[in-house]
């Protein structure tokens, strides 16, 4: 019995080593990867420090061009848009670690339905975030929220699960090349989007997301920080009361909301997509265009 006891606290030290060991191993991956998302989170929890600070998911990564809209408007540009970030919860970390360290001027917000309607797994893509459990306690919240912290907490190899391949990837293939103050632009597709699908709008609410819009909201106004709410071109159509729910809250909270999608900006632009959610550069650099000259015309009114 003695034997047993001593046999299973010694895989257990065993276990212990390998996951802290293995945890600064995959930490000095993350730190080092030039895949698509760990060098833009990195940035964003470190080192951002321009005046106007893009957010949302790969909608955002691939639809605004910081070079073009840093020429309009006059400030330093930043695209923290994040591959698969998915909602809210993952704009509210991000927010979060963020205003540790620095308090930008501006953010635009990217938003799409997911920062409102119900989702089955609406944590689903948290873990992205997990390699910085522990830096910073509101951000924390998130994962509290999500029930996996305890996980985070016990492992530190187990924080880096998410994004492992990826990363690992990163060390080999530089995803990076091309980037532009944290844009990265879309190739050409080899076919442009040919049918055009009607986008049907939900009316089921999450009303935890609100809330942390909300949240996200109240963090800015806070720190005087101008907030932007828009929604990007998408090869489809929809209904104009498509986002309703997130335009009654900005008109609640006097944001600005750019709604470039059911207005149906580029439909007969096949071409500037590389699939019906996305537009490869050369649309995005149209489009960046448009919206510098848009917000800007706002900020002048708004002075």
């Amino acid at each position: 019995m003695k034997r047993l006891i001593v046999s299973f606290f010694v895989i257990l030290a065993g276990v212990f080593v390998v996951d802290r060991i293995g945890g600064l191993l995959m930490g000095w991956v993350n730190r080092h990867t030039s895949d698509i998302t760990a060098p833009k989170i990195k940035y964003l929890v470190n080192d951002v420090d321009e005046e106007v600070l893009f957010m949302g998911t790969s909608r955002c990564n691939f639809h605004y061009v910081p070079s073009i809209i840093s020429d309009s408007l006059g400030m330093s540009v930043y695209n923290g848009g994040i591959d698969a970030s998915d909602n809210i919860f993952a704009h509210y970390w991000v927010l979060n670690q963020v205003l540790s360290h620095h308090t930008p001027k501006m953010i635009c917000l990217e938003v799409m339905d997911n920062d409102y309607v119900i989702q089955s797994t609406p944590f689903n893509t948290i873990s992205f975030f997990a390699p910085y459990y522990g830096c910073n306690e509101r951000a924390d919240s998130i994962f509290r929220l999500a029930g996996t912290h305890w996980a985070y907490e016990v492992s530190h190899l187990y924080r880096y699960n998410a994004k492992a391949v990826s990363n690992l990837a990163g060390l080999l293939v530089n995803r990076q090349s091309n980037e532009d103050h944290g844009y990265l632009p879309g190739p050409k597709p080899a076919r442009f989007p040919e049918v055009l699908e009607y986008d049907e709008t939900r009316t089921d609410v999450d009303s935890l997301k609100l809330a942390y819009l909300r949240k996200f909201i109240l963090l800015c106004e806070d720190r005087d920080i101008r907030l932007v709410f828009m929604v990007s071109p998408r090869y489809s159509q929809v209904g104009m009361d498509k986002y309703d729910v997130l335009k009654a809250v900005a008109t609640e909270h006097g944001i600005p909301f750019f709604d470039y999608y059911t207005r149906g900006l580029f439909l007969d632009h096949p071409e500037y997509f590389k699939d019906v959610a996305h537009l490869w550069d050369k649309g995005a650099r149209v489009y960046s265009a448009i919206f510098a000259h848009d917000l800007k015309e706002w900020l002048e009114k708004a002075l």
